[in-house]
């Protein structure tokens, strides 16, 4: 039985940018390598003909279940994969070469508001943030267990958190006295050592410094992106929406390089960012940016 979230559906980002940078060819071969709720998916399936084919990976196997339930087209293939394996999937399908990869790096709204999933500091649900929930780190774990030094590493490196120096003292000042469990009693710690200010929650950027570690996100990226670019065939394109500077940097220098290796040439030297329309019907889309690179 699939897990559903009553009255919660992911809203795709940039549907109509993304489908008109990434889809040249009807009848070509695509990769959705984060397919989750098959927004996207969807969208291009509309734009290919009869002959093309769309393969949806993503390593959420709550999420592949959900849009196996919702899209029946035989021209979508689901496979559960991360980026790191993103070379082997694609073989697995006999394909030699893609005409396009789209990878978004952002979390689902079903994912956030599942609070059994750990990723929503309003909740009382275990501490987990696990994208693949067979990984064996959790944010429990690493909050429980992981030395001082090594949270303030990840809270200032991965969460652009200036205070991740005292929220860590207090994280480990806290276990001493109770285990930390919940998402509720993470958020009740970084509140009690930044305070509540403005309309972001202040444990934002320690709970995305936890997610990014759990799952291992950047290396995971830095790994995708390297795969999807010798996975492209002759004119074939990869886009990629970030959703915070950590990301949007290792893309925006890979894209670079590339281009001065002349591997790709870049689609935009500036990224696309939502319309103020998509903004206010999705505030989730505000800080994203799609950049994309054609194949040469």
């Amino acid at each position: 039985m699939v897990p559903q979230v009553e009255g919660i559906r992911h809203l795709p980002v940039m549907v109509e940018e993304v489908v008109g940078l990434l889809v040249q060819n009807p009848g070509g071969i695509y990769l959705d390598a984060t397919v989750g709720q098959g927004g996207h998916a969807e969208e291009i399936l509309k734009k290919l003909s009869k002959d093309g084919l769309i393969i949806g990976m993503d390593r959420d196997r709550e999420a592949l279940m959900a849009v196996a339930g919702r899209i029946k087209d035989e021209r979508l293939r689901l496979v559960h994969g991360s980026f790191s394996e993103m070379e082997d999937v694609v073989g697995s399908f006999d394909i030699p070469k893609l005409n396009g990869v789209l990878m978004d790096l952002g979390v689902s709204m079903v994912q956030i508001k599942d609070y059994e999933r750990g990723f929503s500091f309003h909740s009382d649900a275990p501490l987990d943030m696990r994208m693949d929930t067979c990984l064996g780190l959790t944010a429990q774990e690493i909050v429980n267990t992981w030395s001082r030094k090594e949270l303030e590493r990840i809270f200032r490196e991965y969460g652009e958190e200036r205070r991740g120096g005292r929220i860590a003292e207090e994280i480990v000042r806290e276990r001493r006295r109770k285990r930390i469990n919940s998402c509720r009693e993470l958020s009740d710690i970084v509140v009690r050592v930044s305070g509540m200010r403005g309309r972001i929650h202040p444990a934002t950027r320690v709970f995305q410094a936890l997610r990014i570690a759990v799952n291992d996100e950047l290396g995971e990226l830095k790994k995708g992106l390297e795969a999807a670019v010798n996975l492209l065939a002759h004119t074939g394109r990869l886009c990629v929406i970030t959703y915070h500077s950590l990301e949007d940097r290792i893309v925006k220098n890979k894209f670079r390089d590339w281009e001065r290796e002349g591997v790709v040439k870049r689609l935009n030297k500036k990224p696309l960012r939502p319309t103020e329309k998509e903004q206010r019907r999705n505030p989730a889309s505000r800080s994203a940016k799609l950049r994309g690179v054609e194949r040469l």
